[in-house]
């Protein structure tokens, strides 16, 4: 249990901030910059469930939208311990007590299977969009894809497990997939790249 008495500490006054393990970095560091962007993606995700609630054509799917924000609400908890994983340095050593494990891959993987099975083959790539749902959740694929390549550029100067990287890289894949399936399952038409308008 996390027992927070008061908000403001001015610690970081001056541009530091405290990793897990109890060192002092720099808030530009690109190990807060990673944490920092999953924290981003988790509040872009909150978006994503709040568009769900409030899709007027979601509440003609409700065993569809009930599972799905399940889903994004699992992912959410696996972000947070995955910010809490790269606040840990000591965390590719065993360091870390919360961490994103195989299995929430495997999990993402199975999901992605599932939803795509349900969707017509792309034709084209496809442009953010695909009403309120999908358009949210094509801002947290961009999002997932940024915090990826953070992760990358830390793991270039710092040790990160594998599976950190590959729990975003796949999530971003899901993303796309769920952007498309509630455009599919609402009713909203998909805007499809046209390489002849350019």
């Amino acid at each position: 249990m996390v027992y927070i008495s008061k908000v403001y500490t001015r610690f970081g006054d001056e541009g530091q901030t405290m990793l897990a393990s109890g060192d002092t970095v720099s808030k530009s560091s690109a190990r807060v910059h990673a944490y920092g962007e999953v924290d981003e993606l988790n509040a872009v995700i909150g978006l994503v469930r709040l568009e769900l609630g409030r899709d007027p054509e979601a509440a003609n799917h409700e065993p569809f939208r009930a599972a799905l924000d399940a889903e994004l609400a699992r992912i959410q908890q696996e972000l947070f311990n995955l910010g809490s994983e790269l606040a840990t340095p000591a965390a590719a050593d065993g360091g870390a007590r919360l961490k994103v494990e195989a299995h929430h891959i495997e999990a993402l993987e199975q999901s992605i299977d599932r939803y795509n099975e349900l969707l017509e083959p792309l034709r084209s790539f496809i442009l953010p969009g695909g009403g309120p749902t999908g358009t949210a959740a094509h801002l947290a694929r961009t999002v997932c894809r940024r915090a990826e390549r953070m992760l990358v550029g830390l793991a270039h100067d710092e040790p990160i497990r594998g599976e950190a990287r590959r729990y975003l890289n796949r999530l971003s894949d899901w993303l796309f997939v769920i952007a498309r399936a509630t455009a599919a399952r609402f009713g909203y038409d998909e805007v499809l790249w046209d390489q002849e308008n350019t």
